[in-house]
């Protein structure tokens, strides 16, 4: 088979150091990789001393590697950045029993949207004290089960949910909840991931006193209990200001509150958001500097509003997870069409739909062989029957790429698989745990068989 080849990188590449770096990610180094990675002479990858290369071959492609030493010493991060606070992470990201084990193991609780979600944590051994419940739009059998199994927070997102939960506590005891409120913050790295402002379908609003409102009603029910404010102003934020004006208004509305109901709300939850690098050159979160601004603005505004400090709560769940794992894929096909060259992988937006979802990109790298041929521009894309199924546009990679080669795309371990579905049946990819040179399946690839077992209507 002749492939035909693109012209070598145009020489009109941007000046712009940031910018450049973008472009040429897989010759930056390994800067948003998992910090264990090593490259090997051959042109392999290794990390936390496994093979990339010997994984593809033993557990096939596509495939996703989780390094547990990652994701431990990100809990750890938190944990010495806010050793005061109750830091929980957001399963929305990716939730899967092992990971389960390993946070609670590093101090942190569990923040789930779904009776699925907490189902898993818990039968994992999970203690449900250490969950907090979120969803926009809670199913009766979310609220449920997280009465049945003891879930230490819900936060109300709607006024009706105040009536469902309210309806089913049991006469003997008292349910513990949020509000979710929206502070008028606009926030986040893509318009659709901004949940900080109004006019969207998070949490009630300070601005037309629908917040105030909530309060004031579940206040009124004897089986709850108002623990605290909660808001979750956006994600893929890089920097801390947002989140220091987000304090400051939770903490008016709390001095209101007291006002008004005269009670003092022992929790704050700011919710998660935290950038991660996708490419070398982007920003990510400063959790040292964020927790420092956040604990004097809370201090501080507290000691002016004549309230105790509350206990604080934050949701990390991309920040944790995501740098922490690397996708490997094989090449099928490379092909030039007018003047853009396409290398098309064996998964694609069945296993990442973040590309088509919000337009984001990465920096796929070569690995299993080495090049010495100069880099060219060339569009990564999936192998589903969508134009807009592409992984990363305008991306270096050797000029000799060919089928049959492996790229591998770090920062891949949030909101991949957990978003992850059916389309065309090609089956979800498995993942697999690295730890001190050793290998083993947390997740099994989803088969035909596992597919075919739902088809029951003939």
């Amino acid at each position: 088979m002749t492939v035909s080849l693109p012209s070598p990188l145009p020489d009109s590449l941007p000046s712009d150091p940031r910018a450049l770096s973008r472009i040429l990610g897989n010759t930056d180094g390994l800067s948003v990789w998992p910090r264990s990675t090593r490259p090997e002479a051959d042109g392999d990858v290794s990390v936390n001393g496994v093979s990339l290369t010997e994984a593809a071959d033993r557990f096939g492609t596509p495939l996703y590697v989780l390094d547990e030493q990652e994701v431990r010493e990100r809990c750890r991060t938190y944990r010495t950045a806010f050793p005061e606070a109750d830091i929980v992470y957001a399963a929305k990201a990716f939730l899967c029993r092992a990971l389960a084990h390993w946070v609670q193991e590093e101090g942190l609780g569990l923040d789930v949207c779904s009776a699925g979600e907490l189902e898993l944590a818990v039968t994992t051994g999970f203690p449900p004290e250490n969950i907090v419940m979120h969803g926009n739009a809670k199913s009766p059998e979310d609220l449920r089960t997280a009465i049945r199994l003891g879930v230490g927070r819900i936060v109300v997102d709607s006024p009706s949910e105040i009536a469902r939960l309210a309806a089913i506590t049991p006469a003997d005891t008292r349910q513990k909840v949020m509000v979710r409120v929206v502070p008028g913050i606009a926030a986040g790295g893509h318009t659709k991931i901004r949940t900080g402002t109004d006019n969207q379908k998070f949490g009630l609003s300070i601005t037309d006193g629908s917040a105030q409102h909530a309060v004031t009603r579940i206040l009124d029910q004897p089986h709850l209990e108002l623990v605290g404010l909660h808001c979750h102003i956006g994600s893929q934020i890089a920097t801390v200001k947002p989140y220091v004006v987000a304090v400051r208004r939770m903490i008016g509305l709390m001095a209101r509150i007291k006002d008004q109901h005269g009670i003092t709300l022992p929790q704050l939850n700011i919710g998660g958001g935290h950038a991660i690098a996708y490419r070398p050159g982007e920003e990510t979160m400063n959790v040292p500097e964020l927790a420092g601004r956040v604990r004097a603005e809370l201090e501080e505004g507290c000691a002016r509003a004549g309230l105790p400090v509350p206990r604080l709560t934050l949701e990390p769940g991309r920040a944790i997870v995501g740098p922490a794992a690397v996708a490997i894929y094989h090449v099928l096909a490379v092909k030039r069409t007018g003047d853009r060259t396409f290398v098309a992988i064996d998964g694609g937006m069945s296993d990442n739909p973040r590309p088509a979802l919000y337009g984001v990109q990465y920096a796929p790298r070569l690995i299993g062989r080495p090049s010495s041929v100069p880099p060219r521009l060339v569009t990564v894309v999936g192998r589903h029957c969508e134009a807009g199924d592409i992984l990363a546009d305008d991306v270096a990679l050797p000029g000799d790429i060919r089928p049959g080669d492996l790229l591998a795309v770090p920062a891949a371990g949030a909101y991949h698989l957990s978003m992850a579905s059916g389309y065309n049946m090609i089956g979800r990819p498995p993942v697999i745990a690295v730890s001190d040179g050793t290998a083993r399946t947390l997740i099994r690839r989803e088969s035909l068989d596992d597919m075919n077992r739902r088809d029951i209507g003939l």
